[in-house]
């Protein structure tokens, strides 16, 4: 059983004092494939050392964060186009629209989000969606940008039914973290009705840690809870959920 965590901020100033130890433990529970969103240029160092540490199971994203789209936007995307001319990268992530932190930034915010949904156009490769508070504003991005060369993964999926249908006909994967065990985190009562064809597993570590870690830092280990409860959900074994969503995984970066 290969298990894959589609979104994991390893490089994380939280992992500091036990990043190594911390990523055996996963590698050690067949969690074997780690992808590693980008945020803004600060971390791009931090992300090739782990990638240099672990070059069999760590696969690099490149993109600028929504909520890292400041006065500098236009320098950081510029880090971002350098970046992905000079080496392999998996996607173009993680980009998108947060208007939970900050609303001013909105026509910014899309400019971004458009900008490096072309740079994954011409280099052909998949965008990792970050949606906060801003279903409606993503939506209209996604289809005023549809084609048959975009598609992704919508990070973190916390929407309704329809909202995930709606992802899904713009060629995207929902990923599912921690989120789907809370009690008041409502995609657990609908989940199971969306085909695992279309899902893929994550943790967001170090956030959003699944029960009964909610609260405490998140780290890759954890998406096995994550694995437990839609397996339940789904009434399949872990077994299936892993070979399936892996093989999602694998279809969407290319590898």
């Amino acid at each position: 059983m290969i298990i894959t965590d589609t979104h994991t901020h390893l490089y994380s100033e939280a992992f500091d004092d036990d990043r190594s130890e911390m990523i055996k433990r996963a590698i050690d529970a067949n969690i074997k494939r780690f992808f590693i969103p980008a945020i803004d240029s600060t971390y791009t160092n931090s992300m090739l050392q782990l990638e240099m540490d672990f070059p069999n199971n760590i696969f690099l994203m490149m993109g600028l964060h929504p909520t890292h789209v400041k006065e500098n936007f236009k320098d950081e995307l510029s880090h971002v186009e350098e970046m992905l001319a000079q080496r392999k990268f998996y996607a173009v992530g993680e980009i998108g629209i947060d208007l939970y932190w900050d609303k001013t930034t909105l026509d910014i915010q899309i400019e971004a989000f458009k900008y490096q949904i072309n740079l994954a156009k011409q280099y052909k490769l998949p965008i990792v969606i970050h949606c906060r508070e801003s279903f409606d504003e993503i939506f209209q991005v996604l289809e005023e940008e549809k084609s048959d060369d975009l598609y992704g993964i919508f990070h973190c999926f916390t929407g309704t039914l329809e909202q995930a249908h709606k992802a899904i006909s713009y060629n995207m994967k929902l990923g599912i973290g921690g989120v789907v065990t809370f009690k008041n985190g409502k995609i657990d009562q609908f989940i199971n009705q969306i085909d695992l064809k279309h899902i893929v597993l994550e943790t967001d570590s170090p956030y959003l840690a699944p029960k009964p870690y909610r609260g405490k830092r998140n780290e890759s280990y954890y998406i096995i809870k994550v694995l437990e409860k839609l397996s339940e959900l789904y009434n399949m074994s872990k077994e299936e959920i892993a070979s399936i969503t892996t093989e999602n995984s694998k279809t969407v970066f290319g590898i």
